[in-house]
């Protein structure tokens, strides 16, 4: 028995008829959308072509420069001013403030939750009045050039799952970073560079250093040719860039067109579409060999510059060699730079390893919007700075007046924005006295990846990828708002 059978024999010919008219009106409607958007086709020749129908709309930003500081920095310390702390150092947490949220096992066993107020001095700065401690004296002068969010939260309350939740959307390894999802559907401009560039910087020997996994530039479920293209910070910046001995780019250009014919036979027998992503792929190497190095020479770059930039700008592979090639890969057309720097992960010695944290990145962070400003580049490039979570009010271990640590903290953590289509010099919600819960505005992960696709021209809730049965979102299924009050 086939109920499928069963249920066309049984129809009436009034059934048949009604149903043939609708599918044959939504093929006509297909032909007639079909010769709409070909009129709209991107550019012939683009190696990275947008998707018909986006942008959703204009957008304010076209680029995207994430600043991802993995392990956590400390709100406390950088950020959210909690000058009401003070009587309260070494007091007990009170528990009507805790409220039997969970904590890490970590601190679970610890017989105390001991106060811990920032031991830095904090300032108002810029016609803003943004609080900033001692600690970012760069990024200080350029608050009023931010959009400050003193209230994301996530889920997540361990580094790797956090981590992925603030790079994917979810805590769930196997989701498309957002780096991919907007080289899949933006494209880039560059037909010599990745639409999707990262960078893992070294970062001071110290350091507490979570591993980095390649799921935070990963295409996931999106085809593999989304997938963020790492630039080594030592030696070539991709390895085998440079003809072996003997070989010139007339020979690579010919073997590339014999290998390119051999797997499009393949892919005409297979129909695999990794093989048409394997083809891109050599053909972006090749283009390649001749526009990283060039990219990676600075010598055209003004004396001054290079100073605002700071004294690591010539060494490769440090944080403020990696801003500044963010800065020239997207004059070149890339979509997404991302620089992932680690070591902010201070359960114990807090006060000595974030100086060195923040010694290490706030002079680039603040030259690299000062000179996209300069250059005319900001009112259309998104800058992105934040962790995947927060740290504890409360001491990690042993507190004293000049030593103390910080745990976890998923409950709210700060995170700013400048740049294509932000409001510059606002500062977003209100946390507690304890900076341990949300009083005022939260904006959950989420929300913030859907201001970013937002500023790009892409409404959210329309942008998926079918996969497994599912229209899969960078922002999930569950309902997401922007955030509107940091929008210009």
């Amino acid at each position: 028995m086939d109920p499928l059978l069963d249920y066309h024999l049984a129809q009436t010919r009034r059934q048949f008829f009604g149903q043939v008219g609708l599918r044959a009106g939504s093929i006509a409607l297909a032909s007639m959308l079909g010769r709409e958007f070909a009129s709209a086709a991107p550019a012939a020749g683009m190696v990275h072509p947008p998707m018909l129908g986006l942008p959703n709309f204009a957008p304010k930003a076209k680029r995207l420069i994430y600043l991802h500081m993995n392990g956590a920095p400390s709100q406390l310390d950088l950020w959210d001013y909690k000058p009401q702390l003070q009587p309260y150092f070494d007091k007990d947490l009170p528990e009507s403030v805790r409220n039997g949220q969970r904590i890490t096992t970590m601190t679970s066993g610890q017989a105390r939750l001991a106060v811990a107020p920032s031991m830095f001095k904090f300032q108002q700065h810029g016609q803003s009045g943004t609080w900033v401690s001692e600690l970012l004296p760069h990024t200080a002068k350029i608050v009023d050039e931010l959009a400050l969010v003193k209230t994301v939260h996530t889920s997540a309350i361990n580094h790797d799952p956090a981590c992925t939740f603030v790079m994917t959307g979810s805590e769930v390894p196997g989701k498309a970073s957002i780096g991919s999802w907007l080289a899949y559907g933006l494209g880039s401009e560059s037909n010599d560079l990745p639409a999707f560039v990262v960078f893992t910087p070294s970062f001071p020997p110290e350091s507490a250093a979570q591993a980095l996994f390649t799921r935070m530039w990963s295409s996931g479920f999106l085809p593999t040719k989304y997938t963020g293209v790492a630039l080594r910070g030592q030696g070539d910046p991709v390895l085998y860039v440079k003809n072996p001995p003997g070989v010139n780019s007339g020979d690579r250009r010919t073997m590339l067109n014999a290998l390119n014919r051999l797997n499009e036979i393949n892919h005409e027998r297979i129909g695999d579409p990794e093989i048409q992503t394997r083809i891109a792929q050599y053909e972006m190497a090749f283009r390649m060999q001749a526009s990283v190095p060039e990219l990676t020479d600075l010598s055209k770059e003004s004396k001054a510059t290079l100073e605002m930039y700071g004294e690591d700008v010539n060494r490769p592979g440090s944080f403020t060699h990696s801003a500044i090639l963010a800065r020239r890969l997207i004059e070149r057309g890339t979509r997404v730079v991302q620089i992932l720097h680690r070591g902010w992960d201070q359960h114990n010695g807090l006060p000595k390893h974030l100086r060195n944290q923040v010694k290490d990145t706030d002079q680039a962070c603040a030259a690299l919007v000062m000179d996209l400003k300069q250059r005319g580049l900001l009112n259309d490039t998104l800058v992105v700075w934040g962790g995947e979570f927060g740290r504890t009010v409360y001491s990690q271990g042993t507190l004293t007046q000049d030593n103390y640590g910080r745990d976890h903290h998923p409950r709210n953590f700060c995170m700013w924005m400048a740049g294509g289509g932000v409001k510059p010099g606002t500062v977003w919600g209100e946390t507690d006295d304890f900076s341990y819960n949300i009083v005022k505005d939260p904006v959950h992960i989420n929300d913030l990846n859907a201001t970013i696709l937002h500023l790009m021209g892409i409404d959210h809730s329309r942008f998926s990828f079918k996969f497994q049965g599912l229209d899969q979102r960078l922002t999930g299924v569950e309902e997401h708002h922007l955030v509107k009050g940091i929008l210009a």
